[in-house]
């Protein structure tokens, strides 16, 4: 069994069987805590405490990993102990990890359900504070041509108009297009703008001869397909 290392203990002082580099080289990633994984990319903690106990503490600071992320270069640097080198690479290898969660093998990733549109657009809905709108452009078979952000701030604020969203899919030649938005609230129920705002949009659809295939609403963790509801 491991012996006991406090957090301040500084990496050079670890047993170099207990550092986090030497864990996840022997152990693998998996293995490690998320702040040990944050040591790794910080290397060296402060005078007063290691690169552990500095990690726990920026995951404490954020609330946790998804707060981390969605933190800025200047937000991290304003942590006592992470300065601008230190910032950057957190920053670079979280937003890393975002691509790859969307990444497919498939560069042209096909929609069948809502349950893929979930699949694709999940994560990046999930970091937003604000709400934003998105348009999946796609081709007969309903492979992704392209994902496209329409706008930011609300509908209320910023709205999604036809010609805005319909724009680049007339660019593109494409077929059909879902359309996607988050609500920050976290509760994905369609508002009745929501609804509104999907049939004005599928009427503006039909006259340029694009299938307006669906509506997705995100919330935290969750998702409402307006389609799926009978809402258009």
């Amino acid at each position: 069994m491991p012996s006991y290392t406090p957090l301040n203990t500084s990496v050079r002082e670890m047993r170099e069987e207990d550092r986090p580099r030497e864990r996840l080289a022997r152990l693998g990633a998996e293995a490690l805590r998320d702040a040990e994984l944050i040591a790794v990319l910080i290397r060296t903690g402060t005078r007063s405490e290691g690169a552990v106990a500095l990690a726990e503490r920026l995951l404490k600071h954020f609330g946790d990993l998804r707060g981390l992320a969605r933190a800025s270069v200047e937000e991290l640097q304003e942590v006592k102990g992470v300065g601008k080198v230190k910032a950057v690479e957190v920053k670079a290898a979280l937003e890393l990890g975002k691509r790859l969660a969307v990444l497919k093998r498939d560069d042209r990733p096909r929609i069948r359900s809502s349950a893929d549109v979930a699949e694709l657009l999940m994560v990046q809905f999930k970091e937003n504070e604000v709400e934003k709108f998105k348009a999946l452009l796609l081709d007969t078979k309903n492979n992704v041509v392209k994902i496209i952000d329409i706008s930011q701030g609300g509908l209320d604020g910023t709205p999604a108009a036809p010609r805005d969203v319909f724009r680049q899919a007339v660019r593109e030649g494409v077929a059909n297009v879902i359309v996607a938005h988050n609500h920050p609230s976290g509760d994905p129920e369609p508002s009745r703008a929501d609804i509104e705002l999907t049939r004005r949009l599928k009427d503006a659809a039909a006259l340029i001869g694009i299938d307006l295939l669906d509506h997705v609403v995100f919330g935290d963790g969750r998702y409402v397909s307006l389609k799926e509801r009978g809402m258009m």
